[in-house]
């Protein structure tokens, strides 16, 4: 099918894509959660010290101010 062609392409700020029009959605949809602060909501901690996943986005943008230096915290993200 690819007949030895690389399918995945390298751009720029380590996106990596199939194509051009994939590499620049996911370019200007990471601009566009980096400046309205919208992140959140594509994000959950869970904090294995408290035994809870945490997916509300105030109460995320909450623990990733407060408890990213936490041993036994992870952000992980949605998908």
């Amino acid at each position: 099918m690819w007949q030895g062609e690389n399918a995945w392409l390298h751009y720029v700020k380590n996106i990596i894509a199939a194509d051009i029009h994939s590499a620049v959605f996911l370019a200007s949809y990471l601009r566009y959660t980096g400046i309205s602060r919208d992140y959140a909501s594509s994000l959950e901690v869970m904090d294995l010290n408290k035994y809870k996943v945490i997916s509300k986005p105030s109460k995320v943008r909450d623990a990733l101010r407060d408890r990213k230096n936490l041993p036994f915290v992870f952000i992980v993200g949605k998908n």
